[in-house]
This record gives structure tokens, C-alpha cells and sequence, in this order.
């Protein structure tokens, strides 16, 4: 007998219990992956422009423009690198875009470089050390805002985000080539900007 045929039973007519469509079950499975997956995009975009309005913005149109394409994964890599993908294009676009220079302007509500300083761990117990550990976190900040725009990705993905080589690669369409080289040239860029302040 068919799911979908109504039974009779003592003059009742039952119904059977609706199955869950594909439809249900792909947003059921998309809200997994945004709940899952939605502080580390953030986190990115945040290390990446250092503004938490313009982070939240990008990380809510990351999300929708997977929402809208989600029946278009087709699983050639994780989620995450494909929503890296989603969120690295989003933030080159938000650069680009000449009609929002003024996030560049204003910086009312831009990230703090103490305040970014307490948000990542340290091991130091002394307020000096906890001084010192600030002082060298804002002189990475600096330095990483000098980099190129693809050296500053690949240096973020891989040190603040901890992404292997491989998912990099995927998540910026570039080779596992290409990225060694670009994390190499950051590297030698924030030492050298580093020097003695270490």
C-alpha cells in the first residue's frame, strides 16, 4: 500500500505521516552547516578587515549567496572550503567596490588593536608579559595590513583560521603552489617588518 493512500480505519480516515521532502531536508542539512561553520567565516572576515559591522555583513551575505546556490554544491570539496571561497570572492568584491569606499573611511566602529590583542589566547600571567604579548600582537596587525591583498588571505587562512595548505589552495583557486610562495613572501614580509620588536 502507497504512503500517500488514506486508510480507513473504524470509519476514520487516517493519514499517513508526511515525509520529509528533499527540500526540508536540504535546509535542515544547510542550517548544520551555517550553525557549524559560521564563527569561522566570521573570524575570517573579521582578521580581514578589522571591522565588526562590515564582518557581520560580509558574513551574512556569505550565508545567503550559499543559501541561494546550495542546491549547486555538488560536494567537490568540504563545506568549508566552499564557503571560504564564497567569503574570500565577497571580501576581494567589497574592495573593488567603488560605492563602499566609506567602510575603508570610517573607522567608528573599526576593531581595536588592544582589543583584537584579548581575543587570542596567551599563556602570559604577568601584566607586563600580558603588555608585551599585546605589543606584538599590534605589531603583526601592522604588518599583516601592509601585505598584498592575496598574501594577507593565504596569511590569515593559514594562521589565524590554522587551514592546511591543500584546503587554501581550494579555498582560493589557487595552486598548493602558489600559496607556499605567497605564505613565504607574508612570512619574510612580517619578520622583516618585525625586525628587532620581538
Amino acid at each position: 500500500m502507497r504512503a500517500s493512500t488514506k486508510l480507513m480505519a473504524a470509519g476514520t480516515v487516517i493519514e499517513p505521516m508526511a515525509a520529509q521532502t528533499a527540500e526540508e531536508i536540504s535546509a535542515q542539512e544547510f542550517a548544520r552547516i551555517v550553525e557549524s561553520h559560521r564563527p569561522q567565516i566570521f573570524r575570517f572576515l573579521l582578521a580581514s578587515t578589522r571591522d565588526i559591522d562590515l564582518a557581520e555583513t560580509l558574513t551574512q551575505e556569505c550565508f545567503l549567496k550559499a543559501h541561494r546556490n546550495w542546491s549547486r554544491f555538488r560536494g567537490d570539496s568540504t563545506a568549508m572550503t566552499w564557503l571560504m571561497r564564497i567569503a574570500i570572492n565577497l571580501q576581494k568584491d567589497h574592495w573593488r567596490n567603488r560605492r563602499m569606499q566609506f567602510w575603508r573611511q570610517t573607522r567608528s566602529n573599526a576593531v581595536d588593536v588592544d582589543e583584537a590583542s584579548e581575543w587570542l589566547p596567551s599563556g602570559e600571567r604577568t601584566a607586563e608579559q600580558q603588555l608585551l604579548a599585546r605589543e606584538q600582537v599590534g605589531h603583526v596587525w601592522k604588518a599583516v595590513k601592509g601585505l598584498s591583498e592575496r598574501q594577507r588571505t593565504v596569511f590569515l587562512l593559514r594562521y589565524v583560521e590554522e587551514q592546511e595548505l591543500g584546503d587554501i589552495a581550494r579555498a582560493t583557486g589557487l595552486s598548493e603552489g602558489t600559496v607556499k610562495a605567497h605564505l613565504s613572501r607574508a612570512l619574510a614580509k612580517v619578520r622583516a617588518e618585525l625586525g628587532g620588536k620581538r
